[in-house]
């Protein structure tokens, strides 16, 4: 994960501390889940603008990929209780 740092600039503010801590904003650190979703809504984004795939396609997709998993995943928890 990454760490992103911004140097906020305060024009004419003499600072007591050390001037190259006093004047950073660190970024938040992301969650694995997050970052994952980033990583794939930019995948989707640029599959889009190329025209490769739409959003709509993708979701689609994905909804029937998901649907097809939770019936197997039916199955076989019904085929345990037998």
């Amino acid at each position: 994960m990454r760490n992103y740092s911004v140097k906020k600039d305060k024009p004419n503010t003499p600072s007591k501390q050390d001037p190259t801590k006093s004047n950073l904003i660190k970024g938040k650190d992301f969650g694995q889940l997050e970052e994952l979703t980033m990583k794939l809504d930019t995948l989707i984004d640029l599959l889009s603008e190329k025209g490769i795939i739409t959003k709509k396609q993708f979701d689609n997709n994905i909804m029937m990929r998901m649907h097809e998993s939770s019936k197997a995943r039916g199955f076989e928890d019904f085929e345990e209780e037998i």
